[in-house]
């Protein structure tokens, strides 16, 4: 017998979502979250144990994140403001605005030395980079290979690598690539959102965040969504755990106050960089909900969030994403298993959980994650401090996701 309704969900489910969090804070696998999850015009919010693993402050509500990959869905509203505009085209090649990806040359083989390249067929296009197909990523498949060292030496600035230069000394270091694939070929993870960070900023004379914040983030009302956290603002970050795969132990991936989120970055990161709120990421899924509404505001069009939120890969495209997610399950921890991906994020074309065929979001190897779902019209998003290097905080994604969609009270 469900109880009463509580904004499109049962007060039944709730209880029990709240359980389900409280347990991995209690067993001290998590050392804190915080949950906000949205239906039918009401919110429901959970804030949970402490910022520091050794105990210290609350969470809060107001408690900013470092989104990782859960950056992609909302960096690439810029894109789409552009796209809406017709200051790009779809089927535009990049050339005129990013110079260092004209004339490419591509691997003869994936996995072959880095000589070995032959002419790309054409360009590489605006499509190209917002279905991340411009044929280079961070690529499990190919890990090992020369162009994956090479990427992951020059381009992936994962904090191990040290900051990231700026973007123009940025792109040329990627200039002097070849391609793993031909553009347009084949699905690769991440890299072309930094692309398409500088290619914003390029093709609007304005550093990418500025246009993120004028375009996106303060119509939406996301007061804490940047490139960085500011000194007043600091001790609202927890330091990021990255905890032992062997023992579980936590390391601190990143402390706040002395940080790399405590000064803005040269490179400001569209595959990985925001910082962000429950509530500021709720406001922006809900936009992509209303079909780019805000109120009375149109942010998007209704056709470029339909882009950005349907499937656009070809079943060849998305063949090395699928295998990826259903064979390295120790690496993805089963992310990955919507069988879509649109502009920036995954979309759900199958029932292979819990879920409503598609759901829209992204998770973050911050032990992050954000989606929205239009049949269910639901929002969820869940935040914690610990990193994805064990299986802990995607175990806590995927019952949370479970236990929401359980919540659901019609």
């Amino acid at each position: 017998m469900m109880g009463h309704s509580n904004g499109g969900f049962s007060d039944t489910g709730l209880h029990r979502l709240r359980e389900v969090l409280a347990r991995y804070v209690e067993s001290g696998k998590i050392p804190g979250l915080v949950a906000l999850v949205g239906r039918g015009g009401q919110t429901h919010v959970e804030a949970m144990g402490t910022m520091r693993h050794d105990g210290g402050a609350p969470m809060r509500r107001d408690t900013i994140f470092r989104m990782a990959s859960t950056s992609k869905p909302v960096t690439m509203a810029a894109a789409m403001v552009l796209l809406d505009e017709c200051r790009l085209r779809l089927d535009d090649p990049v050339d005129a605005w990013l110079p260092e990806l004209a004339d490419r040359q591509v691997l003869a083989r994936a996995d072959g030395p880095l000589e070995d390249t032959v002419p790309a067929r054409r360009p590489i296009t605006v499509r190209d980079l917002l279905t991340s197909t411009f044929g280079l990523g961070v690529d499990l498949t190919l890990m090992g290979s020369p162009i994956m060292a090479a990427v992951l030496e020059r381009a992936n600035y994962g904090g191990e690598t040290g900051p990231a230069p700026d973007p123009d000394k940025w792109m040329r270091s990627l200039g002097e690539l070849p391609l793993a694939y031909q553009p347009g070929q084949c699905w690769q993870y991440d890299l072309s959102h930094d692309v398409l960070g500088v290619l914003v900023a390029r093709v609007t004379g304005q550093p990418f965040e500025t246009f993120l914040r004028e375009r996106v983030f303060d119509p939406l009302g996301m007061k804490d969504t940047a490139f960085h956290v500011p000194a007043d603002k600091i001790d609202r970050l927890p330091p990021s755990y990255a905890p032992d795969p062997q023992t579980g132990q936590f390391h601190v991936w990143d402390e706040a106050a002395s940080g790399r989120y405590s000064q803005p970055p040269a490179f400001q990161h569209g595959g990985g960089g925001l910082v962000s709120t429950a509530d500021d990421y709720h406001a922006y899924f809900q936009m992509l909900l209303n079909g780019g509404m805000h109120g009375s505001e149109r942010i998007l069009s209704r056709p470029a969030v339909e882009l950005m939120t349907t499937n656009r890969l070809t079943p060849e495209q998305n063949a090395a994403r699928n295998d990826l997610a259903k064979n390295n399950v120790h690496v993805s921890f089963g992310q990955g298993q919507q069988g879509g991906w649109g502009f920036g994020m995954a979309v759900r074309t199958y029932r292979g959980d819990y879920a409503s065929v598609g759901q829209f979001g992204w998770d973050g190897g911050t032990g992050t994650t954000a989606y929205a779902d239009p049949d269910k019209q639901l929002t969820g998003v869940l935040l914690t401090q610990v990193g994805l290097s064990t299986p802990d905080p995607a175990r806590l994604i995927h019952d949370f996701w479970t236990t929401l969609y359980q919540a659901i009270d019609d």
